[in-house]
């Protein structure tokens, strides 16, 4: 198992849970997310930063 910090970019969504659902979608494409948190929100240009610690198995 392999640990990973990342960064991504989430559009806002009209609602929270909306919002919730779009954040875990992306982070599961890229592992299994142990911790995530927005750490800035752009207003104008509707997106949402998201740092996270993922694990991926090793292959």
């Amino acid at each position: 198992m392999t640990t990973h910090f990342i960064t991504a970019e989430i559009d806002l969504q009209e609602t929270p849970a909306e919002l919730l659902e779009a954040i875990e979608t992306e982070l599961k494409k890229q592992g299994e997310p142990l911790r995530w948190a927005v750490t800035s929100v752009d207003a104008e240009e509707q997106k949402a930063t998201v740092e996270a610690v993922l694990t991926t198995l090793n292959t």
